[in-house]
């Protein structure tokens, strides 16, 4: 109990004490799932990023997709176009 309780403060002062997070650089906004759709439906060209882990990308994905999982978005920022439509899924 006294080792949950303690990891619990730890975390709590961990989360706490992060700084907020930066504004994009880029512009952000947010598309819904039927729009993404109608998009795909009109082949419009979007770069669709699936940000699960690999087995979640493996099991069930976006045909054309790409995996790179949220924890390697910024190790891999590179990859990432800074034209055109990306959605993050």
């Amino acid at each position: 109990m006294r080792r949950t309780l303690a990891a619990v403060a730890a975390a709590a002062l961990l989360l706490g004490a992060a700084a907020p997070a930066a504004p994009p650089e880029y512009p952000v906004a947010f598309i819904g799932v039927d729009e993404v759709k109608a998009l795909l439906d009109r082949d419009a060209a979007v770069d669709l990023i699936d940000v699960r882990t690999p087995p979640e990308f493996q099991e069930l994905h976006i045909r054309g997709a790409r995996s790179i999982p949220l924890r390697a978005i910024a190790a891999r920022a590179g990859e990432i176009p800074r034209t055109g439509l990306v959605v993050f899924y």
